[in-house]
């Protein structure tokens, strides 16, 4: 099981680490002498060689400068361009709002045949509804304190429900009965979301199972996350999102989605659970 949601992330900063470490090595000098050629503090160095702190690209430029490896400049640039976009925070990706964000997204479920998605905390993006859609961008926007773009933004995300009925798309979704009692916006809302859930089950394109409330749980609950295909997964946490592409830890999600799926309900049972959660609004 995956130790840590960032743990791709920091493996990356290291590695990054690693490699600045080597050209001091190369180099011949110290730690010290590398300050003082980049015109910085010790202390500085000594935090990006422990990856406790990301090189700018200006620091990269410099530290390439000072070991005389001007050459390996661009490259580690790009590679510290890709460790950075690991780790994405929620504020940063919204500062200019969420409907860009929400283009992101569009565009990985557009180029995946497979998404295998778990969410512990709402129902996921393609099978929201406007209202629901609305309410929890909403808290959010309210919550980040970001600009308030929701009615673009919900568009975009509604975009996405289009993969259900067009083009050679899977969807096999996992959702925590909590979930469907948990009231994002009032109840009609809540009421047409878990009616609208009834509405694609059926699908093709669609697997639906429930984790009831009782389930004996083998795998305990997770962040929500997203397995695109076999080779990218994204990960939200309350501040972040966090890309993950290291085959290992790509595995790591796969089996917990494996886990999860077998403590799920689905079919009749599944609905039998969503049918509840609306006579519960009532």
């Amino acid at each position: 099981m995956p130790a840590s949601p960032s743990s791709s992330a920091q493996a990356a900063r290291e590695a990054l680490a690693v490699r600045l470490s080597h050209l001091v090595r190369d180099a011949g000098i110290t730690g010290r002498e590398l300050s003082a050629r980049c015109g910085w503090h010790p202390a500085k160095t000594s935090r990006i060689l422990r990856a406790k702190a990301a090189p700018s690209e200006a620091d990269i430029r410099a530290w390439c400068t000072a070991c005389s490896a001007q050459d390996q400049t661009a490259d580690l640039i790009a590679t510290a361009r890709a460790v950075d976009s690991m780790y994405l925070e929620w504020r940063r990706q919204h500062r200019d709002g969420m409907r860009r964000a929400q283009q992101d997204v569009l565009a990985r479920n557009a180029a995946a045949r497979l998404c295998r998605a778990y969410t512990s905390n709402v129902i996921p993006g393609f099978f929201q509804t406007a209202d629901y859609a609305e309410a929890l961008m909403r808290s959010i926007t309210d919550f980040q304190g970001t600009p308030d773009d929701i009615p673009e933004a919900v568009a975009a995300r509604l975009a996405r429900s289009r993969f259900l009925y067009e083009g050679d798309h899977r969807f096999v979704v996992l959702i925590e009965e909590w979930v469907l009692r948990t009231r994002i916006g009032p109840a009609e809302t809540m009421a047409g979301q878990l009616a609208h859930l009834l509405t694609v089950m059926p699908l093709p394109s669609v697997s639906l199972g429930i984790i009831p409330l009782g389930a004996h749980r083998n795998v305990w609950p997770l962040e929500a996350f997203y397995l695109y295909d076999d080779h990218h997964a994204v990960v939200e946490t309350l501040t972040a999102g966090i890309s993950i592409r290291q085959p290992r830890e790509l595995a790591d999600y796969a089996g917990a989605f494996t886990g999860l799926s077998r403590m799920a309900v689905h079919g009749d049972a599944a609905r039998t659970l969503i049918r509840a959660a609306i006579d519960a609004l009532e």
